[in-house]
């Protein structure tokens, strides 16, 4: 059987969403099964574009995730997976990849109606969640133990084990590709792993439970728990049986997340959390144009639902005002529309609360004194649409200029020398991500060094691919994302020392 043309157009999108959209699959995945929540309890995800409600979903809890942790821990113990060849992990992990690349265009679909993100950038996810497993199940086989030196009558040898049972919670800004980050190396590595999806885009990670099940992973081995982080979140962090914890969203939510760790049994906690990324221009660089391009797509990108969002543009004074402009102008070239149309940049708000907090945060900006250069107001209509908006003459005591909004808003700072941009850079409490735009290798060098972030992009914004750690410092969290650092926090280091001698 022939499959369908994959969309190309606005209408083909929607022809899409139309045949996908009634057989939405909405259970919670437990131990095989798609099964309703224990307490018979849903919540609504709606289209944040249209406002129309695309499933009633599975709320679990306390209920559920015991049931799924028991299982977890059962299959681990068993070791149908935690046990089972490298070779073999890695066939059945490329198989769940090739079966993601298949269905790329409904995995994109469900993110784009979920949270409201353009298809094009939701396509862009799927290529990085795809390349994601493909990358960990590669290296599946491929890290080693070690053969400590000692002396002719004794053998040492560390070797590397899994974990045991993983929780992932994940977040709803970059729904499938965040799941792929956290699951694969996890997976990889022979851990049993609960997947908690955001109450705010549940739908991908569902089908992903299905295609998971058809590439061949043991039962209870892979299970999607949806529901809310009081509920279900909190009871998967409280339990004595899940030996591991990763989480990537609030700094609040991942503060709460240590203390559940610590009253519990002290589980091993991974946490990318949030941030407040410099963007340092410096007037040396050659093409402003291009570098404004960049610096305002590093912020309206994804709606700037963008834990790395290049939120805080901080622009060498001599060129400050000519640079704005430039900036001015790539964002009227990205305005929201449509998250079906391919040519939408941008898309719409998650949900109703982000939508006002956003809001809220633009109001302060203006009473609190910063320059509104564009933007600023919602656009009206249906659907929950805020436009790029830039605020200049910024400074660090502003909400704006220090708080995560989460949003496409834009604060300009000025710098008059490299001491000033980087003590500027660094008065944070986050340390995600920083971007340095300059043509001068020295002074690259010596800014890159002590700008206090996990990730510096050096003439670009966001580069890098699987083979590179992601990952922030200070308030920003612990986790490593992709790269084979990733696959090394899900294993255990297990020390054997043997006497040789007769």
């Amino acid at each position: 059987m022939s499959r369908p043309d994959p969309p190309k157009t606005l209408a083909d999108w929607q022809a899409l969403a139309d045949a996908v959209t009634p057989g939405l699959e909405a259970r919670a995945f437990i131990d095989d099964t798609f099964v309703e929540a224990v307490s018979g309890e849903t919540f609504e995800t709606l289209n944040p574009a249209t406002g129309e409600r695309l499933a009633r979903v599975a709320s679990c809890d306390a209920a559920d995730a015991e049931l799924a942790v028991g299982h977890a821990r059962a299959t681990f113990d068993g070791g149908a997976w935690s046990r089972l060849a490298p070779g073999r992990r890695k066939k059945v992990l490329l198989r769940l990849a090739d079966l993601m690349e298949a269905n790329k265009h409904e995995l994109a679909l469900l993110d784009t109606l979920d949270m409201g993100k353009p298809v094009g950038s939701s396509l862009g996810d799927m290529a990085g969640a795809i390349g994601c497993i493909r990358y960990q199940a590669e290296c599946i086989d491929k890290l080693y133990g070690e053969v400590a030196p000692t002396g002719e009558e004794t053998l040492a040898l560390v070797l590397r084990e899994p974990l045991g049972v993983v929780a992932s919670i994940v977040p709803w800004n970059f729904p499938l590709m965040m799941t792929a980050w956290k699951i694969a190396p996890a997976l990889a590595a022979g851990n049993s792993v609960i997947l908690k999806p955001s109450e705010k885009s549940p739908l991908s990670a569902l089908r992903l439970a299905q295609l998971a099940r058809e590439a061949g992973l043991p039962r209870g081995v892979f299970q999607v728990l949806p529901g809310f982080g009081h509920t279900v979140g909190k009871a998967l962090a409280l339990s004595m049986q899940v030996d591991c914890l990763a989480f990537t969203g609030s700094t609040g939510v991942g503060k709460q997340l240590m203390q559940y760790a610590g009253q519990s049994n002290l589980k091993r906690l991974y946490l990318e959390c949030g941030g407040k990324s410099p963007n340092l221009v410096f007037a040396d660089c050659r093409d402003l144009d291009r570098v404004a391009r960049h610096a305002a797509e590093a912020i309206f990108h994804n709606q700037g639902e963008v834990c790395i969002a290049g939120s805080r543009l901080l622009v060498e004074n001599s060129i400050r005002e000519a640079f704005v402009e430039k900036v001015l102008a790539a964002a009227e070239t990205m305005q929201p529309g449509d998250p079906l149309d391919p040519e939408s940049f941008m898309g719409a708000i998650v949900d109703e609360a982000q939508y006002r907090r956003i809001l809220d945060y633009i109001r302060r900006g203006v009473e609190e004194g910063a320059r509104l250069r564009t933007g600023g107001q919602a656009l009206e209509g249906k659907g929950l649409f805020i436009p790029p908006t830039v605020f200049d003459g910024v400074t660090p005591a502003m909400a704006i200029g220090r708080e995560e909004v989460f949003g496409p808003v834009l604060s300009v700072f000025g710098f008059d020398s490299e001491e000033e941009a980087i003590a500027l850079a660094n008065d944070s409490d986050f340390g995600l991500a920083a971007g340095l735009w300059s043509q001068d290798i020295d002074r690259i060098m010596r800014v890159t060094r002590r700008l206090a972030s996990g990730q510096v992009f050096v003439n670009n914004w966001a580069g890098g691919d699987q083979t590179m750690p992601f990952g922030g410092v200070k308030q920003s969290g612990n986790g490593r994302d992709k790269s084979h650092h990733s696959l090394e926090e899900y294993s255990d280091l297990k020390s054997v020392w043997m006497s040789l001698a007769t």
